[in-house]
């Protein structure tokens, strides 16, 4: 055997040895989390169970777990104080049958998933952490974006925890593509104005968490895709794939109020990937403008009526806080009905 093999040989043989030592350590780590919110939820179901049989006296709750969290604290650390133990007892009341705890979310995804108080928005957080493997860090982003109730401005309810359930596949854009999108995690400085090169770059950089921010099903294609129409130069600014809807996206990032001309020149993109670039058995092509403001009667106007394929989405490069969003949400709702 000569020495190109066997290096081929040895260099397969480290990356098998390497995946089976990953994967051995996240499971490790999977199970330990797991075990732990385990006895938080039995800790709860016991502390619930004790409850009821005081529940003459109505101060007998905040007792047994003041009195339980100065024992525990004592013995086994801050792990077991008082508001702790109120996050058990809370955990036990929402989800009281095992087997509906997951096993791929872990102690402090649960303490973010109890401080929802709507159960169908808690139920969209928990499913779209497990369907996504989100950590920590990237659920509370999502509640903090107001994800949920960004989805349902252009969707019902019923169609966000069916695609959510996993009892349909998205079939248009506007079931995966939020608007407004916030790219508060780009990290800019605030400024008057961007350059569209600056804009890509960072976007490029944190790629992860702009997919994060697409949507369900996104990858990474390319950047500054070359279009040759005869002696013409057109470059996409970036190219993107859903699997989800088996289809390209295109994304044109403006850094200023979306015109008439920016949609036509996304149209022809989208026109080329059609026709030049699609496979018959794929969907077609999908065009998202990403600007800083828009004028929807503008935008409906100079697309054709049975548009599907062209979608304009404002941005927001710090994130608003809660009530600002629920205002801005409120508001883009009331326009919708008044319209309809």
């Amino acid at each position: 055997m000569s020495k190109k093999v066997l290096e081929s040989v040895a260099d397969t043989l480290l990356s098998d040895a390497r995946k089976i030592i990953d994967n051995a350590r996240s499971n490790a780590v999977r199970s330990v989390d797991f075990c732990r919110v385990q006895m938080y939820w039995n800790l709860g179901r016991r502390i619930f169970e004790e409850e009821q049989h005081g529940k003459e006296r109505a101060d007998y709750g905040a007792y047994i777990v003041q009195s339980l969290a100065k024992s525990l604290e004592i013995e086994y650390g801050s792990g077991f104080s008082k508001r702790q133990l109120e996050f058990c007892r809370q955990f036990y009341r929402l989800y009281p049958i095992a087997n509906t705890v997951c096993s791929q979310l872990n102690w402090s995804q649960y303490k973010l998933l109890l401080a929802i108080s709507d159960a169908d928005k808690r139920e969209y957080y928990q499913l779209e952490a497990v369907n996504n493997a989100w950590t920590k860090r990237q659920l509370e982003r999502q509640i903090n974006s107001q994800l949920y109730e960004r989805l349902l401005l252009s969707n019902d309810k019923e169609s966000v925890l069916a695609i959510a359930r996993k009892e349909r596949v998205p079939e248009t854009p506007q079931e995966i593509i939020k608007d407004p999108m916030v790219l508060e995690f780009l990290g800019l400085e605030k400024k008057a104005s961007y350059y569209e090169k600056d804009l890509e770059g960072v976007i490029i950089d944190h790629i992860t968490d702009f997919l994060l921010e697409m949507g369900r099903g996104f990858s990474f294609v390319a950047r500054q895709k070359r279009i040759l129409l005869e002696d013409d130069e057109f470059f996409v600014d970036l190219v993107l794939y859903n699997r989800l809807l088996r289809s390209f996206v295109l994304v044109e990032l403006k850094t200023e109020k979306l015109s008439h001309q920016d949609l036509g020149q996304l149209q022809m993109y989208v026109n080329y990937y059609d026709r030049i670039e699609k496979l018959p058995e794929e969907n077609p092509t999908i065009g998202i403008l990403l600007c800083t403001a828009k004028n929807d009667t503008a935008v409906k106007m100079a697309l054709p009526e049975d548009n599907k394929t062209i979608l304009a989405s404002e941005y927001k490069l710090y994130l608003p806080s809660t009530a600002q969003l629920v205002k801005e949400i409120n508001e883009v709702r009331r326009l919708v009905n008044k319209k309809g």
